[in-house]
């Protein structure tokens, strides 16, 4: 059976690859995009790919009514992409949420309405490889070491603090335990904010500077002994498809919210 994707963000840096991507594939079929920009476009014309015929609509609704889908992909706009997946659940479709920003409490409403209409929601702050396996591997580090601070770094230009990967992060590791600090935040001499920020049981530090595209290292510390996790981007978007397309192909198999791609995987 062919999957129908709908994809918000088609023409943008992650979305073009994957829209490319998607071209290829014999078993995912693209109906339809979504780009403010290029609204009433064919993404051929957008993307000088002549096999890419799927018409571009301003918005989510607009496209859906017009070409409903099987999943609709948001890779858009932190201030867009709640109403965007929202949309897509009242529409009966499956989501996978590639965009960075979206906050737990975001969260929680995506999951009640991803219930409500017995679809599912697959959030992945990072589709990359390299990711997952950060994850995975700090989680299992929680479980043995009880202190540990998290260091996010992007590119100047990116509004978002922290990213969704480093979001994504901080959550999972709370449903491990919180981190420990030997002096508590509110006992901290001199400007607190230096100690970076308390997201979900764990201290964030965010770095914004030209050169860094993504990269999130967690680092733990016992007495005399230290353990730093590391996941650094190339300047492409090809890590992110494979696991993109993984995403599209997994997200029907369950209903409500998983967050991670390592959640519809086999790492055991």
């Amino acid at each position: 059976m062919t999957i129908r994707v709908c994809l918000a963000g088609a023409t943008g840096w992650a979305g073009s690859a994957l829209t490319y991507a998607l071209a290829k594939t014999d078993d995912i079929k693209l109906v339809s995009a979504i780009s403010r920009t290029h609204a009433g476009k064919k993404l051929s014309a957008v993307l000088s790919e002549s096999s890419l015929d799927s018409p571009i609509y301003a918005t989510a609704q607009e496209a859906l009514t017009a070409n409903p889908c099987d999943v609709f992909f948001e890779f858009t706009k932190p201030d867009v992409a709640k109403s965007n997946i929202l949309t897509a659940l009242e529409n009966k479709a499956h989501v996978v949420v590639g965009t960075s920003g979206l906050t737990d409490a975001d969260y929680e409403e995506i999951r009640l309405s991803a219930e409500k209409n017995q679809r599912g929601v697959l959030a992945v702050g990072n589709f990359a490889l390299t990711v997952v396996l950060l994850q995975k591997f700090s989680e299992i580090a929680a479980k043995f070491i009880s202190q540990w601070e998290i260091i996010d770094y992007a590119s100047d230009a990116k509004k978002d603090s922290p990213s969704g990967t480093v979001r994504e992060l901080a959550y999972r590791l709370s449903q491990i335990r919180e981190s420990e600090l030997t002096v508590p935040l509110d006992e901290t001499l001199g400007v607190k904010e230096t100690r970076g920020a308390r997201m979900a049981g764990s201290q964030v530090h965010s770095v914004r500077l030209p050169s860094y595209t993504i990269s999130a290292e967690v680092i733990f510390g016992m007495p005399d002994q230290k353990l730093t996790i590391r996941h650094d981007s190339g300047a492409s978007a090809q890590p992110y498809v494979d696991g993109s397309l993984l995403a599209i192909r997994k997200v029907h198999t369950f209903v409500g919210l998983r967050r991670g791609l390592d959640s519809v995987l086999d790492l055991s």
